[in-house]
């Protein structure tokens, strides 16, 4: 089979979203309880992220529509109120969408000429004389773990820690380097590669986040950006060797990048401990005791059912063709890609849709050959590109705040859970900043998985979360110590918060009292309210992480949390 390009895949819809952001800084908001339209929301949101319909696109313009979440359209009325809802005519909730020199929107309604904008809270189609006030900064939806892809070039940029520079040079989207954290800030963007470096104004890595680190973005409704340093200067790749740098004069559109979710890479060991590779272009073995680029696989899920594709390096899928032989050129939507996948303590089964399982026959090639999965069906699975993760729920990201010794799910600025590999697929996890090594997960005992988050504190529980008791090493000051415990492991207790808000009570440690415990003075227990929002799961499609928790004289206990993206389980 000849060698064929890397070719990447259409945007999805949720890579194509945005919030928009007024000229007082508040959100437009679907506000589903009111019926109406509004702007007072502080930050993005579910209600406040709006699809882009284009029906007709030019270099400066737009005719397009506003769609929710929900699936209502955003409606301006004859008399200049706007509301949602569904369209009445074929022009009726079409806008006119321009694209400024300074990176805002405008929107003018096709019927009546008038621009949206807002006071501060409402919104409202009155005037037809252009102003700030109907200035809208688009700002994307999509998860923060992103890649740059340059149409103009076919290739994706590409963090080199070794001299400080970011290279658009990479075929495939295969290596850590190729995903960066775009992180919004005060109106701009912060470029962090998988390092925590910040591209700044130099062309260079630095560090730590500043003002010459700070880009503002020119977006598209295609998935098409641009990063600018807001004094005439443009990244774009540049000289023979494509070092992306800010310069004033791009051609052919070599500024314009395609912001898209970094996808999930994965390897495969077999039980000989030899990784899936393909050679000859095409065919699958487990030969290669050396982790290449062919022994990679991007990780694709069906978000209703436990099916995935496994796309090669070489741009096809494993597929399996004759003989019942597997053979890497598949293509996207052909049936014979599709793999039911089974998990077992950090291991996998594939099964083919003829009820046959992957293993490796007596030559090395895989094969779809047995009924019954055993050992050689079963594959090792590790992270190929995911030094860390970056969880979003419904509600927003997993993350902690500096006043409060509680992980919250409705974060705008998420917190790195760096990912420390272990033996047979086991992953510890490590938090970054204010998290480290404090993440603690709790699966409850029956019913649908909701990993709801944990609180850390010491001496302190929730009140209805007394049950469950783990074994932690010891990793921070602030936890209390057992004494008895072996290896000075920590007991803590962990709770799980409510839909909406839980009492936390603060508790004397276990085997010690106090003079107001022996009291039992009610009010020597002190209660406070805490405001959290559940971390309900996404759809499959939403990079499903399964971890379960192994330690010491403790029997294993999965729990799921997520990196939105790919579905892929993680083990713990």
């Amino acid at each position: 089979m000849a060698e064929v390009d890397w070719i990447p895949r259409h945007p999805k819809a949720e890579d194509l979203r945005v919030g928009l952001i007024s000229w007082a800084g508040t959100y437009l908001t679907f506000e589903a309880h009111k019926s109406s339209v509004t702007a007072s929301a502080k930050s993005l949101g579910r209600r406040q992220t709006w699809e882009i319909l284009v029906s007709n696109e030019h270099e400066t313009q737009a005719v397009i529509r506003l769609k929710s979440l929900q699936g209502l359209y955003l409606l301006c009325e004859a008399d200049g109120t706007v509301c949602y809802g569904r369209p009445k005519t074929s022009h009726h909730g079409c806008f006119l969408l321009r694209f400024h020199r300074n990176g805002k929107w405008t929107f003018q309604c096709i019927i009546s000429g008038r621009y949206l904008e807002s006071d501060g809270e409402d919104v409202f189609c009155n005037s037809r004389v252009l102003s700030a006030y109907h200035m809208w900064t688009p700002r994307p939806a999509l998860h923060i773990h992103v890649t740059l892809y340059s149409p103009t070039y076919h290739s994706y940029a590409r963090a080199d820690h070794t001299v400080g520079r970011i290279w658009v040079d990479a075929a495939v989207p295969c290596l850590e380097e190729c995903g960066f954290l775009l992180h919004f800030q005060d109106g701009c963007y912060h470029l962090e590669t998988s390092t925590h470096h910040f591209l700044s104004h130099v062309d260079r890595l630095v560090p730590k986040r500043s003002p010459q680190t700070a880009f503002h973005l020119q977006v598209r409704p295609r998935g098409l950006v641009a990063l600018c340093d807001g004094e005439g200067g443009t990244l774009y790749p540049q000289g023979s060797h494509l070092l992306l740098g800010l310069g004033s004069t791009p051609v052919k559109g070599e500024e314009w990048f395609v912001l898209q979710h970094f996808p999930t890479w994965v390897s495969l060991k077999s039980k000989s401990r030899k990784f899936l590779s393909v050679i000859y272009d095409a065919e699958v073995c487990a030969a290669s005791e050396r982790l290449t680029q062919m022994s990679l696989f991007q990780y694709e899920c069906d978000s209703e059912t436990p099916t995935l594709q496994l796309r090669s390096a070489n741009g096809y899928y494993l597929a399996q063709r004759r003989h019942r032989t597997i053979i890497a050129d598949g293509h996207p939507m052909e049936s014979d890609t599709f793999f039911r996948v089974n998990w077992n303590c950090g291991k996998i089964t594939l099964q083919c849709p003829n009820g046959r399982f992957l293993g490796i026959a007596s030559n090395g090639l895989l094969m779809a050959n047995v009924t019954i999965p055993g050992p050689n069906e079963e594959l090792g699975i590790r992270f190929a590109n995911r030094p860390f993760l970056i969880l979003r729920g419904r509600y927003g990201y997993v993350g902690s705040s500096s006043d409060h010794d509680l992980l919250k799910c409705n974060m705008d600025q998420p917190d790195c859970i760096h990912l420390l590999p272990c033996r047979q697929g086991i992953y510890h996890f490590q938090g970054w900043i204010l998290l480290v090594n404090n993440i603690l997960w709790h699966l409850p005992p029956l019913g649908e998985i909701c990993p709801q988050l944990l609180y850390r504190t010491s001496g302190e529980q929730l009140a209805h979360g007394t049950g469950t008791q783990w074994l932690l090493p010891p990793s921070g000051p602030e936890w209390h110590t057992i004494g008895r415990q072996r290896r000075n492991y920590q007991r803590m207790y962990l709770g799980i918060l409510g839909q909406w808000d839980v009492a936390c009570q603060t508790v004397n440690p276990p085997g010690t009292t106090s003079e107001l415990n022996r009291a039992k003075d009610p009010e020597s227990q002190s209660t406070r309210r805490i405001c959290a929002v559940q971390f309900f799961l996404p759809s499959l499609a939403k990079h499903l992480s399964q971890v379960t928790i192994h330690h010491e004289r403790l029997p294993p206990r999965s729990v799921c949390v997520f990196d939105s993206g790919n579905t892929l389980p993680v083990w713990l």
